[in-house]
């Protein structure tokens, strides 16, 4: 065997975990890939020192297979996917004209190959929700947002349910997340669009401080946003908790917390 794929936290468990790739030969491997979520640095830094095999960070879907590939000979970037596979044709768009954006520009990201499923096995309404016809070619729908460097490569910003309508802009709420994550005195943070009928969603952060933490305000985290976003991605609300809901593996479950809060709405109404 010389190729192999691994779930980035089957590879963590395996390296991380109990040291079982120890017990085998993996001298006929010529390289691996990861998929399905980012290769945590520390698992790659241990992969790399301890057997050297190239391991490539993969990007796809069950209907468009493998869609972007990077080789990893760096940290992964927890934001980067990489380019595009040569057989895949990648575009990013405007979600209602479907007009194609510029580089840089935040849009949903179009796949299509001769290889794509191109429907869903009776199942027409779900098809006609997941695929796109622009200039007779079918697109299929990845339900995500990114953004392409000059140079090619695409950048994750969000899955299309994250994405924060505010002012007729589309706002990112990892990004949001990670710039209050660089405050010195936060540990975790998760960042919501509350329905508001004047700007379409606001913006709130849900914010986790450190236990030695003292005198931070809401209105403190707010500037260190307005210093570090444009104005239009900053947060109109702070709320301060203890913790956040996370899945088993660690990661936020955001739509919980939207959720709970789009309940809260409607049951003040």
């Amino acid at each position: 065997m010389s190729t192999r794929g691994f779930h980035p936290r089957v590879l963590y468990r395996m390296i991380l975990e109990n040291d079982r790739l120890d017990r085998y030969d993996l001298s006929s491997l010529k390289f691996c890939y990861c998929g399905g979520d980012v290769l945590p640095a520390e698992v790659f830094k241990r992969w790399r020192d301890r057997y050297g095999i190239p391991i490539y960070q993969v990007y796809g879907s069950t209907e468009a297979g493998h869609v972007t590939y990077s080789r990893l000979d760096e940290e992964p970037r927890p934001t980067a996917i990489g380019r595009p596979l040569p057989s895949r044709e990648c575009i990013v768009v405007n979600p209602e004209t479907l007009e194609c954006l510029p580089d840089g520009r935040i849009g949903e990201l179009l796949v299509t190959c001769k290889y794509t499923v191109k429907e869903y096995w009776n199942k027409p309404e779900e098809t006609r929700k997941s695929y796109v016809d622009i200039d007779g070619v079918t697109y299929y729908r990845m339900g995500d947002f990114v953004s392409r460097t000059p140079e090619g490569e695409l950048v994750y910003m969000e899955r299309s349910a994250d994405v924060i309508k505010h002012k007729g802009y589309r706002v990112s709420a990892s990004e949001v997340e990670a710039v209050l994550q660089d405050h010195p005195t936060v540990i975790g943070a998760c960042v919501v669009g509350i329905p508001d009928e004047k700007v379409g969603e606001r913006i709130k952060a849900i914010v986790v401080m450190k236990e030695d933490a003292k005198g931070v305000s809401g209105t403190e985290l707010i500037k260190w946003c307005r210093d570090h976003l444009a104005s239009y991605k900053v947060p109109s609300y702070v709320e301060f908790r203890d913790m956040l809901p996370k899945s088993k593996v660690g990661k936020l479950l955001r739509r919980e917390v939207r959720d709970d809060e789009r309940r809260r709405i409607a049951k003040d109404k």
